[in-house]
């Protein structure tokens, strides 16, 4: 099976399904604070005009082969919580990118990203049999640094002047991993965190 075919995921806790426009109002209001979109490189939609020209450009990507878009829903109620995605699937070196991920205010701390990556990663090493998932953020976020780590994800360096901000400057990225052999390891302290958090 192909990143890019549609697939639908669900835990306990969050439900990933292939993005498209009918998310516009519900990603609209899962974007209810600027803090969440801080270190993105797309700025929060102001309105709904804005909302579908961000899933349209995530789309276009999506037929250039660069990356499957997903909105990220909460399993209780189906309402759409906030966007993640697989990046530069690579065949031949069975390896996949998640990123572009966020949540609204309100899941954070819940496990609700924890279940995502979860079930990003799940599927990844065990549907797609790829060797390694990556990972990358601003060298500026310690959140997002911190929020990698607990994943059991390993710190593989910094690439220098990666890509541009919002504002115009170079961002340095740091760059992550967790290779098959870790997965188990990494999947078993993923399902601890989810546990606690729900607590």
């Amino acid at each position: 099976m192909h990143p890019m075919e549609p697939v639908e995921l669900r835990g306990d806790l969050v439900a990933i399904e292939p993005l498209g426009v009918e998310h516009a109002a519900g990603l609209l209001a899962a974007a209810d604070t600027e803090d969440v979109f801080a270190w993105l490189p797309y700025a929060r939609p102001a309105g709904l005009d804005q909302a579908r020209a961000w899933i349209d450009s995530a789309l276009a990507d999506r037929r250039a082969d660069r990356r499957f878009p997903f909105a990220v829903l909460g399993a209780e109620d189906g309402s759409v919580i906030g966007s993640t995605s697989y990046w530069d699937f690579d065949a031949h070196n069975a390896h996949v990118e998640i990123g572009s991920t966020w949540l609204n205010r309100v899941s954070w701390g819940t496990g609700r990203n924890a279940e995502a990556k979860l079930l990003l990663m799940t599927h990844a090493f065990e549907t797609l049999g790829l060797e390694r998932v990556a990972f990358r953020t601003d060298i500026l976020n310690q959140r997002s640094q911190r929020a990698i780590e607990r994943l059991g994800a390993t710190r593989e360096g910094v690439h220098r002047h990666e890509m541009r901000r919002r504002d115009g400057s170079w961002r340095d990225s740091v760059h992550y991993s967790i290779l098959r052999s870790e997965w188990p390891d990494a999947r078993d302290r993923l399902g601890e965190r989810i546990t606690v958090a729900r607590v």
